[in-house]
């Protein structure tokens, strides 16, 4: 299962699967959830119904299920690597933020009193990146005039082209994607901020899955590295890199510091 569509569209996902099963010699199929960007605190998922074995999910969604007392998933140690020079070749990407061309707004702080969209709260690059930022400026949700959940980055970016909100922070990768397919709205938009890098959206996998299995599907995604697909090429994905839960460690440090310190949501 995704929980990235459409950010990343559904066909990046599908080449995925289609490779593993033919390298493992697999019957897979792909599931979309473009609800949210993983399963939200607290809520039923279907990891731990023995519904879905490996799910492409934001990381706060992979910490808040390994809080569980029987947690339903683990790290899948191997995460994709996509074409960004500020990358350099590591599991990583960045949140733009972004403002209409016209805009009088040059950095984050010009912010202030404006409106901001976000995607959705289990996600990094959209929501808890912000919440990173404005802790950092010792400042909360009252620092915006209005906060609106547009419930996908593709939303979000049309609507600060259409003008509805001021600014709204992008996946950079679904940004890339977005611009390639619609090229006119790069003469609408511009990129005040970058921030990161974060690590990569995490791949899971169910716990209780077959230890073997869970090693034969680690090892069909490496294989990535020397058979890429065209179409995965063509969504700038470069390889499958080696991680483990190192990797997200900081960024589960600052998420939780980010819940104690804001006193006011934007939710």
């Amino acid at each position: 299962m995704t929980y990235l569509s459409p950010g990343i569209p559904r066909e990046f996902f599908e080449a995925i699967v289609e490779h593993v099963g033919r390298t493992l010699g697999l019957r897979a199929s792909l599931s979309v959830d473009s609800r949210v960007s993983g399963p939200m605190r607290g809520a039923d998922n279907p990891f731990s119904r023995g519904e879905v074995d490996v799910g492409f999910m934001c990381a706060p969604s992979f910490f808040w299920l390994r809080e569980l007392e029987e947690p339903p998933v683990e790290l899948l140690p191997a995460a994709p690597v996509f074409r960004d020079g500020r990358s350099r070749g590591l599991p990583v990407y960045f949140s733009e933020v972004i403002v209409r061309r016209e805009s009088p707004v040059w950095t984050f702080s010009g912010l202030r009193d404006h409106s901001w969209a976000y995607n959705d709260p289990c996600s990094l690059s959209g929501y808890h990146c912000l919440l990173k930022k404005l802790a950092e400026m010792g400042e909360d949700g009252r620092f915006f005039d209005q906060v609106r959940c547009s419930e996908s980055h593709s939303n979000s970016i049309e609507m600060v082209a259409r003008g509805e909100v001021e600014a709204a922070a992008i996946d950079s990768n679904v940004l890339k994607i977005r611009l390639g397919s619609k090229p006119e709205l790069s003469e609408r938009l511009r990129i005040i901020e970058s921030w990161g890098p974060f690590p990569i959206q995490p791949v899971v996998l169910r716990s209780h899955l077959d230890p073997e299995l869970k090693d034969r599907l680690c090892a069909g995604l490496l294989t990535l590295n020397t058979d890429l697909p065209p179409v995965l090429a063509g969504f700038g994905l470069e390889r499958f890199a080696p991680v483990t839960y190192k990797h997200y460690a900081s960024e589960e440090q600052a998420l939780r510091s980010c819940e104690r310190t804001l006193t006011v949501p934007l939710l």
